[in-house]
């Protein structure tokens, strides 16, 4: 059986994939700014709703130097959340800045708005909220304390790519926002990253920096890094930008799903619905009350990492087609079509239409394969 991720990478098909990068051939351009680069330029700029936008070879890349080129004042302050990954701080401290650490709201888990003032002082240069889990941060209250101080903000976007809030894309606000493409987010470019700002001053600053310095075929005014995205990954990126939507829907179904079974049960903290916005079902928290549910966040790891058996449908190479692996504890039953074949290790092979159980505890209407799979993935 083979392992289903929590963070399972969104492909295209592989022909669509093997077409995109055929040209790269004909070219011999691999990297340096490409046609497959500008391309995804355009369209990232178009489906994210922004005024600009470059991409980096990853997303820290992206925060790392887009703070640097903010220019803020060597080892002024920074506040930002400890509730994010590690990425955000260390874009930080290698800016030779002093992270101070704003504490989380319980409910979205998004920097409290209401502890930010309390930790200005006149060293503080900038606010570094994080959209965590795709909950969006109160931007509007943000912004207020930033132009009441005279602060940059900066958003680390990466869980956030697709959402959007009072119909504006969630990179409008802000001085500048970053997402990831990392293999493992809504989008991705196998690796990737991109800023979305406003400003063409700090544009050409950001575009010297992921490029040595280089402004020009003869004009290196600057010191820079290396942080361009290559054409293969900016192809996936093109691919995969496709199939995003679709991707989106299929999280959705698997949020519904999960609200339907979880939603009531005491001892059960679930992710808010937020208001004026449009999510893109990244991520599912759940908070784990002990006393009230009766086990512990670690307990319930620990019992779900050694169960055995359950559901895991995976495509064939044909949509049509789906392989379903029964535990102990699992049934299947075949509604139509026929099986191909069922073999000792666990696997039922088929083409048709399933109802699937487990002990009682999971349980689907009659539905085509590929639906299934999309439900449960």
């Amino acid at each position: 059986m083979n392992n289903i991720l929590v963070t399972r990478s969104s492909m295209p098909p592989f022909e669509e994939y093997i077409d995109e990068i055929k040209d790269i051939w004909e070219t011999h351009w691999l990297t340096n700014m490409g046609a497959k680069h500008k391309e995804l330029q355009k369209k990232l700029l178009e489906y994210l709703g922004v005024e600009q936008i470059d991409l980096f070879t990853n997303g820290h890349m992206a925060l790392e130097l887009s703070l640097q080129a903010m220019n803020l004042p060597k080892n002024s302050e920074v506040i930002t959340t400890p509730f994010t990954f590690a990425s955000t701080t260390h874009a930080i401290v290698r800016n030779g800045l002093e992270p101070v650490f704003c504490d989380i709201n319980p409910v979205d888990f998004t920097m409290d708005v209401t502890k930010i003032e309390e930790l200005i002082t006149d060293k503080t240069s900038a606010i570094m909220p994080v959209h965590v889990y795709g909950n969006v941060c109160n931007v509007e209250e943000i912004q207020r304390i930033a132009d009441k101080y005279g602060l940059k903000v900066i958003y680390d976007a990466a869980h956030t790519f697709g959402v959007r809030y009072k119909d504006k894309g969630i990179a409008s606000f802000g001085d500048v926002s970053c997402f990831s493409f990392h293999a493992t987010k809504v989008f991705n470019s196998v690796e990737g990253g991109a800023a979305c700002f406003k400003s063409d001053d700090f544009g050409l600053d950001l575009y010297r920096l992921k490029n040595f310095g280089i402004r020009g075929p003869e004009t290196v005014d600057g010191v820079g890094a290396n942080a361009k995205m290559n054409e293969f990954c900016a192809a996936m990126g093109l691919c995969n930008l496709r199939h995003v939507d679709e991707e989106i829907a299929k999280r959705k179904k698997v949020v519904e799903r999960y609200n339907e079974r979880l939603f009531g049960i005491d001892g059960i903290q679930l992710n808010p619905v937020q208001e004026n916005v449009k999510p893109n079902y990244a991520y599912y928290p759940v908070i784990f009350e002990e006393k009230t549910f009766g086990s512990s966040r670690n307990e319930v790891f620990e019992a779900l990492a050694e169960e055995e058996g359950g559901l895991d449908c995976n495509y064939n190479r044909h949509p049509s087609q789906c392989e379903i692996y029964v535990g102990a504890k699992g049934k299947v039953k075949l509604l139509g079509g026929s099986i191909i074949s069922a073999g000792v290790d666990g696997y039922v092979r088929f083409d048709g239409q399933v109802a699937c159980s487990r002990g009682g505890d999971f349980a689907c209407t009659p539905i085509e394969c590929k639906e299934l799979y999309e439900i449960i993935f």
